[in-house]
Protein backbone atom coordinates (compact mmCIF):
# COMPACT_ATOMS: atom_id res chain seq x y z
CA UNK A 1 0.00 0.00 0.00
CA UNK A 2 1.46 3.67 -1.11
CA UNK A 3 1.03 6.66 1.18
CA UNK A 4 -1.91 7.86 -0.63
CA UNK A 5 -3.75 4.98 -0.01
CA UNK A 6 -2.55 4.56 3.29
CA UNK A 7 -3.56 8.53 3.95
CA UNK A 8 -7.04 7.99 2.61
CA UNK A 9 -7.52 4.87 5.11
CA UNK A 10 -6.64 7.12 7.95
CA UNK A 11 -9.13 9.60 6.98
CA UNK A 12 -11.86 6.99 7.15
CA UNK A 13 -10.87 6.31 10.42
CA UNK A 14 -13.88 7.52 13.22
CA UNK A 15 -11.73 9.47 15.82
CA UNK A 16 -12.89 9.32 19.26
CA UNK A 17 -12.45 12.63 20.60
CA UNK A 18 -13.45 12.48 23.82
CA UNK A 19 -11.38 9.71 24.68
CA UNK A 20 -8.26 11.15 22.85
CA UNK A 21 -8.96 14.43 25.06
CA UNK A 22 -8.96 11.68 28.13
CA UNK A 23 -6.02 9.91 27.24
CA UNK A 24 -3.68 13.01 26.48
CA UNK A 25 -5.25 14.53 29.29
CA UNK A 26 -4.24 11.59 31.61
CA UNK A 27 -0.83 11.29 29.80
CA UNK A 28 -0.36 14.72 30.63
CA UNK A 29 -0.94 14.04 34.61
CA UNK A 30 1.37 11.50 35.01
CA UNK A 31 3.90 13.18 33.51
CA UNK A 32 7.43 11.73 33.82
CA UNK A 33 5.86 8.73 35.54
CA UNK A 34 7.88 6.15 37.06
CA UNK A 35 6.15 3.04 35.81
CA UNK A 36 3.85 2.67 32.29
CA UNK A 37 0.26 2.58 32.85
CA UNK A 38 -1.79 0.19 30.70
CA UNK A 39 -4.81 1.91 28.65
CA UNK A 40 -8.39 0.14 27.39
CA UNK A 41 -7.73 -1.52 24.46
CA UNK A 42 -10.16 1.35 22.08
CA UNK A 43 -7.65 3.98 23.96
CA UNK A 44 -4.61 2.60 22.95
CA UNK A 45 -5.88 2.06 19.22
CA UNK A 46 -6.74 5.68 19.02
CA UNK A 47 -3.45 6.91 20.63
CA UNK A 48 -1.15 4.46 18.58
CA UNK A 49 -3.11 6.26 15.62
CA UNK A 50 -1.68 9.68 17.22
CA UNK A 51 1.77 8.20 16.94
CA UNK A 52 1.92 6.46 13.58
CA UNK A 53 0.53 9.35 11.71
CA UNK A 54 2.90 12.03 13.41
CA UNK A 55 5.15 10.16 13.22
CA UNK A 56 4.65 8.97 8.90
CA UNK A 57 4.36 12.69 8.15
CA UNK A 58 0.78 12.85 7.36
CA UNK A 59 -1.94 13.89 9.88
CA UNK A 60 -5.61 13.92 8.46
CA UNK A 61 -8.05 17.04 8.84
CA UNK A 62 -9.88 15.12 11.28
CA UNK A 63 -6.96 14.46 13.61
CA UNK A 64 -5.50 17.65 13.30
CA UNK A 65 -8.85 19.62 14.58
CA UNK A 66 -8.95 17.40 17.69
CA UNK A 67 -5.31 17.63 18.77
CA UNK A 68 -6.03 21.68 17.96
CA UNK A 69 -8.55 21.65 20.70
CA UNK A 70 -6.53 20.27 23.47
CA UNK A 71 -3.47 22.27 23.27
CA UNK A 72 -0.49 20.32 25.35
CA UNK A 73 -0.20 23.02 27.81
CA UNK A 74 -3.86 22.01 29.46
CA UNK A 75 -1.54 19.23 31.49
CA UNK A 76 -0.09 21.84 33.94
CA UNK A 77 -3.15 23.06 34.47
CA UNK A 78 -4.43 19.24 35.59
CA UNK A 79 -1.31 19.35 37.59
CA UNK A 80 -2.53 22.48 39.87
CA UNK A 81 -6.07 20.94 39.79
CA UNK A 82 -7.09 25.12 37.77
CA UNK A 83 -10.23 23.95 35.95
CA UNK A 84 -10.48 27.61 34.85
CA UNK A 85 -7.05 27.05 33.38
CA UNK A 86 -8.19 23.55 31.65
CA UNK A 87 -10.96 25.22 30.30
CA UNK A 88 -8.98 28.22 28.49
CA UNK A 89 -6.20 25.48 27.10
CA UNK A 90 -9.18 23.66 25.56
CA UNK A 91 -10.55 26.86 23.66
CA UNK A 92 -7.37 27.60 22.90
CA UNK A 93 -7.12 31.06 25.19
CA UNK A 94 -3.42 30.31 27.08
CA UNK A 95 -0.62 32.11 25.63
CA UNK A 96 2.32 29.71 25.43
CA UNK A 97 5.46 31.42 26.58
CA UNK A 98 9.17 29.96 26.21
CA UNK A 99 10.95 33.20 28.45
CA UNK A 100 13.95 32.08 30.25
CA UNK A 101 16.49 33.33 32.28
CA UNK A 102 19.62 31.93 34.82
CA UNK A 103 20.92 33.69 37.05
CA UNK A 104 23.47 32.83 40.36
CA UNK A 105 23.27 29.01 38.86
CA UNK A 106 19.26 28.82 39.05
CA UNK A 107 16.86 28.81 36.08
CA UNK A 108 13.84 30.19 35.29
CA UNK A 109 11.91 29.62 32.35
CA UNK A 110 7.71 30.90 32.20
CA UNK A 111 5.92 28.98 30.36
CA UNK A 112 2.48 30.27 29.88
CA UNK A 113 -0.28 32.86 30.86
CA UNK A 114 -3.57 33.18 30.80
CA UNK A 115 -6.05 36.48 31.11
CA UNK A 116 -9.52 35.39 31.46
CA UNK A 117 -12.53 38.11 32.72
CA UNK A 118 -10.29 39.37 35.62
CA UNK A 119 -8.78 36.05 36.76
CA UNK A 120 -5.09 35.73 35.77
CA UNK A 121 -2.49 32.92 35.74
CA UNK A 122 1.10 32.31 35.02
CA UNK A 123 3.09 29.24 34.94
CA UNK A 124 6.67 28.25 35.30
CA UNK A 125 9.62 25.75 36.19
CA UNK A 126 12.48 26.67 38.12
CA UNK A 127 15.67 24.37 37.63
CA UNK A 128 16.58 22.04 40.79
CA UNK A 129 19.35 25.16 41.57
CA UNK A 130 17.26 26.30 43.50
CA UNK A 131 17.83 23.92 46.27
CA UNK A 132 20.93 25.27 47.25
CA UNK A 133 19.07 28.08 48.70
CA UNK A 134 17.91 28.21 52.05
CA UNK A 135 14.27 26.47 51.85
CA UNK A 136 13.53 23.17 53.35
CA UNK A 137 13.94 20.85 50.90
CA UNK A 138 10.62 20.70 48.64
CA UNK A 139 9.82 24.04 50.05
CA UNK A 140 10.32 27.01 46.75
CA UNK A 141 9.51 30.89 48.04
CA UNK A 142 9.28 33.94 45.48
CA UNK A 143 10.22 37.46 46.08
CA UNK A 144 8.18 38.76 43.43
CA UNK A 145 6.96 42.09 41.84
CA UNK A 146 4.74 42.44 39.08
CA UNK A 147 4.27 45.89 37.00
CA UNK A 148 5.85 48.90 38.71
CA UNK A 149 4.95 47.65 42.06
CA UNK A 150 7.38 47.37 44.97
CA UNK A 151 7.63 45.29 48.14
CA UNK A 152 4.81 44.43 49.73
CA UNK A 153 2.78 47.20 48.95
CA UNK A 154 2.55 45.43 44.90
CA UNK A 155 -1.18 45.77 44.00
CA UNK A 156 -0.60 42.48 42.06
CA UNK A 157 0.23 40.51 45.76
CA UNK A 158 -2.92 41.55 47.60
CA UNK A 159 -4.72 37.82 46.82
CA UNK A 160 -2.23 36.09 44.83
CA UNK A 161 -1.79 32.29 45.41
CA UNK A 162 1.48 30.49 44.43
CA UNK A 163 1.47 26.88 44.05
CA UNK A 164 4.00 24.61 43.67
CA UNK A 165 5.08 21.14 42.31
CA UNK A 166 8.32 18.66 42.48
CA UNK A 167 8.89 17.62 38.84
CA UNK A 168 12.17 15.81 37.33
CA UNK A 169 15.11 18.12 37.00
CA UNK A 170 13.10 21.06 39.33
CA UNK A 171 9.83 22.44 40.13
CA UNK A 172 6.55 23.42 38.54
CA UNK A 173 5.07 26.46 39.79
CA UNK A 174 1.70 28.65 39.10
CA UNK A 175 0.75 32.46 40.32
CA UNK A 176 -3.16 33.18 40.30
CA UNK A 177 -3.70 36.59 40.75
CA UNK A 178 -6.66 39.06 40.61
CA UNK A 179 -6.77 42.02 38.51
CA UNK A 180 -6.30 44.38 40.96
CA UNK A 181 -6.96 47.72 39.06
CA UNK A 182 -11.06 48.87 38.43
CA UNK A 183 -10.10 49.69 34.59
CA UNK A 184 -9.39 47.01 32.56
CA UNK A 185 -6.72 47.01 29.72
CA UNK A 186 -7.83 43.63 28.24
CA UNK A 187 -4.06 43.51 26.40
CA UNK A 188 -1.54 44.35 27.74
CA UNK A 189 2.35 43.32 28.92
CA UNK A 190 2.95 42.61 32.43
CA UNK A 191 6.24 43.22 33.49
CA UNK A 192 7.81 40.28 36.33
CA UNK A 193 10.26 40.97 38.79
CA UNK A 194 11.56 37.70 40.55
CA UNK A 195 14.13 39.35 43.35
CA UNK A 196 15.24 36.20 44.82
CA UNK A 197 14.19 32.65 44.84
CA UNK A 198 14.59 30.55 48.22
CA UNK A 199 17.05 33.54 49.12
CA UNK A 200 19.43 33.00 46.01
CA UNK A 201 19.18 36.70 44.85
CA UNK A 202 19.20 37.92 41.46
CA UNK A 203 16.68 39.26 39.29
CA UNK A 204 14.99 37.22 36.73
CA UNK A 205 12.90 39.79 34.50
CA UNK A 206 10.30 38.69 31.96
CA UNK A 207 7.45 41.00 30.03
CA UNK A 208 4.32 38.65 30.46
CA UNK A 209 1.70 39.36 27.45
CA UNK A 210 -1.74 39.29 29.44
CA UNK A 211 -4.57 38.93 26.45
CA UNK A 212 -7.88 37.99 26.45
CA UNK A 213 -10.49 37.67 23.65
CA UNK A 214 -13.92 38.97 24.94
CA UNK A 215 -15.35 39.86 28.33
CA UNK A 216 -18.91 40.80 28.73
CA UNK A 217 -20.78 43.19 31.09
CA UNK A 218 -24.16 41.95 32.48
CA UNK A 219 -25.51 45.28 34.32
CA UNK A 220 -27.33 45.05 37.73
CA UNK A 221 -26.84 48.30 38.90
CA UNK A 222 -29.63 47.17 42.16
CA UNK A 223 -29.40 47.98 45.99
CA UNK A 224 -29.86 46.21 49.63
CA UNK A 225 -30.10 48.42 52.80
CA UNK A 226 -29.48 46.24 55.86
CA UNK A 227 -30.40 49.15 58.02
CA UNK A 228 -30.23 46.95 61.60
CA UNK A 229 -26.21 46.15 60.11
CA UNK A 230 -25.66 49.54 59.00
CA UNK A 231 -24.85 48.16 55.80
CA UNK A 232 -25.79 48.65 52.12
CA UNK A 233 -25.11 46.65 49.03
CA UNK A 234 -25.32 48.26 45.81
CA UNK A 235 -24.42 45.18 42.87
CA UNK A 236 -23.06 47.06 39.64
CA UNK A 237 -22.03 44.17 37.40
CA UNK A 238 -21.11 40.85 36.36
CA UNK A 239 -18.17 40.19 34.17
CA UNK A 240 -17.89 37.28 32.00
CA UNK A 241 -14.68 35.72 29.95
CA UNK A 242 -14.25 32.46 28.43
CA UNK A 243 -14.13 30.20 31.33
CA UNK A 244 -14.40 32.63 34.40
CA UNK A 245 -16.89 35.36 35.93
CA UNK A 246 -16.32 38.19 38.72
CA UNK A 247 -19.29 40.16 40.42
CA UNK A 248 -18.77 44.32 41.24
CA UNK A 249 -20.24 45.60 44.29
CA UNK A 250 -20.18 48.36 46.49
CA UNK A 251 -20.70 48.50 50.18
CA UNK A 252 -21.62 51.40 52.04
CA UNK A 253 -20.98 50.63 55.73
CA UNK A 254 -21.06 52.27 59.66
CA UNK A 255 -17.77 50.77 60.77
CA UNK A 256 -14.79 51.46 58.67
CA UNK A 257 -12.62 48.09 59.68
CA UNK A 258 -15.72 45.96 59.48
CA UNK A 259 -15.19 43.05 56.88
CA UNK A 260 -18.45 42.60 54.86
CA UNK A 261 -18.66 40.76 51.70
CA UNK A 262 -21.47 38.32 49.92
CA UNK A 263 -20.67 34.83 51.16
CA UNK A 264 -22.08 33.22 48.28
CA UNK A 265 -25.39 32.60 45.95
CA UNK A 266 -28.21 30.94 44.72
CA UNK A 267 -30.11 31.21 41.24
CA UNK A 268 -33.53 30.64 40.81
CA UNK A 269 -32.71 26.97 40.12
CA UNK A 270 -31.04 26.65 43.17
CA UNK A 271 -27.85 26.41 41.75
CA UNK A 272 -25.37 27.71 44.28
CA UNK A 273 -22.34 30.07 43.36
CA UNK A 274 -19.29 30.31 45.24
CA UNK A 275 -16.87 33.43 45.54
CA UNK A 276 -12.99 33.95 46.16
CA UNK A 277 -11.39 36.43 48.20
CA UNK A 278 -12.14 40.23 47.16
CA UNK A 279 -9.94 42.82 45.43
CA UNK A 280 -10.50 46.34 46.39
CA UNK A 281 -10.78 48.31 43.77
CA UNK A 282 -11.57 52.01 45.90
CA UNK A 283 -12.71 53.07 49.31
CA UNK A 284 -13.25 56.40 50.83
CA UNK A 285 -15.24 57.93 53.52
CA UNK A 286 -17.88 60.08 52.63
CA UNK A 287 -21.14 61.97 54.70
CA UNK A 288 -23.45 58.55 54.84
CA UNK A 289 -20.56 55.79 55.72
CA UNK A 290 -17.22 54.12 54.22
CA UNK A 291 -17.39 53.41 50.56
CA UNK A 292 -15.96 50.39 49.75
CA UNK A 293 -16.13 48.93 45.79
CA UNK A 294 -15.25 45.26 45.56
CA UNK A 295 -14.36 42.98 42.29
CA UNK A 296 -14.96 39.01 43.05
CA UNK A 297 -13.93 36.25 41.17
CA UNK A 298 -17.26 34.05 41.32
CA UNK A 299 -18.52 30.76 39.61
CA UNK A 300 -19.74 31.35 35.88
CA UNK A 301 -23.79 31.86 35.98
CA UNK A 302 -25.76 30.13 33.46
CA UNK A 303 -26.34 32.31 30.51
CA UNK A 304 -30.49 32.12 30.78
CA UNK A 305 -30.57 33.18 35.08
CA UNK A 306 -33.04 35.37 35.70
CA UNK A 307 -32.48 36.46 39.23
CA UNK A 308 -30.11 35.61 42.35
CA UNK A 309 -29.97 35.44 45.84
CA UNK A 310 -27.59 36.70 47.74
CA UNK A 311 -25.91 35.50 51.18
CA UNK A 312 -23.70 38.16 52.87
CA UNK A 313 -21.54 37.91 55.99
CA UNK A 314 -19.68 40.43 58.23
CA UNK A 315 -16.73 40.18 60.54
CA UNK A 316 -17.21 42.94 63.09
CA UNK A 317 -14.01 44.76 64.03
CA UNK A 318 -14.53 45.11 67.52
CA UNK A 319 -11.70 48.28 68.94
CA UNK A 320 -8.93 46.63 70.83
CA UNK A 321 -9.24 47.05 74.54
CA UNK A 322 -6.24 48.17 76.91
CA UNK A 323 -5.03 48.08 80.35
CA UNK A 324 -2.02 48.56 82.72
CA UNK A 325 -1.08 45.70 84.97
CA UNK A 326 -0.63 47.64 87.73
CA UNK A 327 -3.33 46.21 89.47
CA UNK A 328 -3.94 43.24 91.26
CA UNK A 329 -7.00 42.25 88.66
CA UNK A 330 -9.78 44.05 86.13
CA UNK A 331 -12.12 43.54 83.67
CA UNK A 332 -11.89 44.75 79.94
CA UNK A 333 -15.31 45.16 77.70
CA UNK A 334 -15.61 44.72 74.40
CA UNK A 335 -17.29 48.04 72.49
CA UNK A 336 -19.86 46.15 70.08
CA UNK A 337 -19.91 42.52 70.66
CA UNK A 338 -21.20 41.93 74.64
CA UNK A 339 -17.90 39.79 75.74
CA UNK A 340 -15.52 40.60 78.54
CA UNK A 341 -12.01 39.46 79.34
CA UNK A 342 -11.70 39.32 83.73
CA UNK A 343 -8.39 39.26 84.57
CA UNK A 344 -8.26 37.17 88.55
CA UNK A 345 -4.43 37.36 89.14
CA UNK A 346 -1.41 38.61 88.02
CA UNK A 347 1.41 37.30 89.02
CA UNK A 348 5.47 38.34 88.10
CA UNK A 349 7.48 35.19 89.01
CA UNK A 350 11.37 35.02 87.71
CA UNK A 351 11.51 36.03 84.15
CA UNK A 352 7.59 34.84 83.76
CA UNK A 353 4.81 36.80 83.86
CA UNK A 354 1.11 34.90 84.36
CA UNK A 355 -2.19 35.96 83.58
CA UNK A 356 -5.47 34.06 85.51
CA UNK A 357 -8.11 35.20 83.51
CA UNK A 358 -11.93 34.18 81.97
CA UNK A 359 -14.10 35.11 79.12
CA UNK A 360 -17.30 36.39 80.00
CA UNK A 361 -20.51 36.51 77.57
CA UNK A 362 -19.18 33.74 74.99
CA UNK A 363 -22.24 31.07 74.47
CA UNK A 364 -22.58 28.72 77.42
CA UNK A 365 -22.21 24.71 76.84
CA UNK A 366 -19.14 25.45 74.28
CA UNK A 367 -18.12 21.97 72.51
CA UNK A 368 -14.83 20.92 73.32
CA UNK A 369 -13.64 21.50 69.64
CA UNK A 370 -14.66 25.43 69.96
CA UNK A 371 -12.68 25.22 73.72
CA UNK A 372 -9.19 23.62 71.84
CA UNK A 373 -9.95 26.53 68.99
CA UNK A 374 -10.33 29.13 72.37
CA UNK A 375 -6.91 28.03 73.59
CA UNK A 376 -4.79 27.98 70.75
CA UNK A 377 -5.76 31.68 69.85
CA UNK A 378 -5.19 32.53 72.93
CA UNK A 379 -1.33 32.00 72.36
CA UNK A 380 -1.07 35.14 69.97
CA UNK A 381 -4.23 37.28 70.95
CA UNK A 382 -3.07 38.57 74.21
CA UNK A 383 0.01 41.35 73.60
CA UNK A 384 2.15 42.66 76.33
CA UNK A 385 3.64 45.96 75.35
CA UNK A 386 5.59 48.68 76.76
CA UNK A 387 3.11 51.82 77.28
CA UNK A 388 6.16 53.76 75.52
CA UNK A 389 5.82 51.99 72.70
CA UNK A 390 1.96 51.61 71.77
CA UNK A 391 1.79 54.99 69.79
CA UNK A 392 4.67 53.92 67.59
CA UNK A 393 2.75 50.67 66.35
CA UNK A 394 1.09 51.44 62.82
CA UNK A 395 -2.66 50.59 63.17
CA UNK A 396 -2.45 49.45 59.50
CA UNK A 397 0.47 47.03 59.73
CA UNK A 398 0.55 46.42 63.43
CA UNK A 399 3.61 44.78 63.63
CA UNK A 400 4.74 44.92 68.30
CA UNK A 401 7.61 46.59 68.64
CA UNK A 402 10.95 44.09 68.89
CA UNK A 403 12.05 43.57 72.16
CA UNK A 404 9.39 45.73 73.66
CA UNK A 405 6.75 43.52 73.30
CA UNK A 406 5.37 40.15 73.58
CA UNK A 407 2.32 37.95 72.64
CA UNK A 408 3.06 34.32 72.08
CA UNK A 409 2.82 32.74 75.35
CA UNK A 410 1.80 29.00 76.60
CA UNK A 411 -1.90 28.58 77.36
CA UNK A 412 -3.45 26.39 80.27
CA UNK A 413 -7.18 25.40 80.93
CA UNK A 414 -8.32 25.46 84.15
CA UNK A 415 -11.94 25.08 83.77
CA UNK A 416 -13.77 25.11 80.64
CA UNK A 417 -17.42 25.30 81.63
CA UNK A 418 -16.41 28.98 83.08
CA UNK A 419 -13.78 29.82 80.27
CA UNK A 420 -11.03 30.03 82.28
CA UNK A 421 -7.00 29.74 81.30
CA UNK A 422 -3.98 30.75 82.45
CA UNK A 423 -1.19 32.67 79.92
CA UNK A 424 2.25 32.07 80.67
CA UNK A 425 4.51 34.86 79.22
CA UNK A 426 8.40 33.74 79.19
CA UNK A 427 10.57 37.57 78.95
CA UNK A 428 13.61 35.78 78.14
CA UNK A 429 12.67 33.98 75.00
CA UNK A 430 13.59 34.18 71.56
CA UNK A 431 12.94 37.98 71.70
CA UNK A 432 13.37 39.03 75.78
CA UNK A 433 11.29 41.73 76.72
CA UNK A 434 13.94 44.14 77.67
CA UNK A 435 13.17 46.75 81.35
CA UNK A 436 9.87 44.70 81.74
CA UNK A 437 7.70 45.94 84.27
CA UNK A 438 4.37 45.59 85.71
CA UNK A 439 3.89 49.20 86.02
CA UNK A 440 5.14 50.00 82.65
CA UNK A 441 3.67 46.96 81.10
CA UNK A 442 0.10 47.24 78.83
CA UNK A 443 -2.27 44.34 78.22
CA UNK A 444 -4.19 44.64 74.74
CA UNK A 445 -6.57 41.99 73.66
CA UNK A 446 -8.85 41.88 70.38
CA UNK A 447 -12.24 40.85 71.28
CA UNK A 448 -12.96 40.28 67.51
CA UNK A 449 -10.83 37.05 66.95
CA UNK A 450 -13.37 35.19 68.99
CA UNK A 451 -16.48 35.77 67.08
CA UNK A 452 -18.03 34.11 64.16
CA UNK A 453 -18.73 36.11 61.41
CA UNK A 454 -22.38 37.31 61.20
CA UNK A 455 -24.48 36.12 58.80
CA UNK A 456 -26.42 38.72 57.21
CA UNK A 457 -30.32 38.40 55.85
CA UNK A 458 -29.63 37.00 52.21
CA UNK A 459 -31.53 39.36 49.32
CA UNK A 460 -32.97 39.28 45.80
CA UNK A 461 -31.60 41.00 42.71
CA UNK A 462 -32.83 40.41 39.23
CA UNK A 463 -30.66 39.27 36.04
CA UNK A 464 -31.38 41.45 33.24
CA UNK A 465 -29.53 39.26 30.31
Amino acid sequence: MDNKQVKSAIDQIPVPKEKVFSAISEGLNQARPKKKRKVATGLTAAVALVGITLGSGFVNPTMNSVLASAPLIGGIFQQFNDKTGMELAHQQAVTELDQSMTKNGVTVKLTSAYFDGVAVSITGFVDDGVEKGQNEPGEVSFDVNYGDGQGDRDAWLSDRSSTVKKVKGGYDFQWKMNYPYETIDENEILPVTIHSINGVKGEWTFDVPLQQEEITRTALDQSHESKQDGVTFHLKEILTGKASSSLVYETVQKYKDDDVRIKKARDEDGKVYGFGNPTVLSESQEEDGYHRTLRVEMTKPASAIESLTFYPQVDVADPKVEQLLDQDGFTLESERLGLKLQVNEITERGNQVILDYQLLGLPADLSKDRLELLENNLQYELLLVDQDYLDKIDPDNPVPPKHNSIRKNTVKMIDGETVHFQSTFELDGEEPFKDFTLENTVLQFDFSSFVSAKELKPFDISVNN
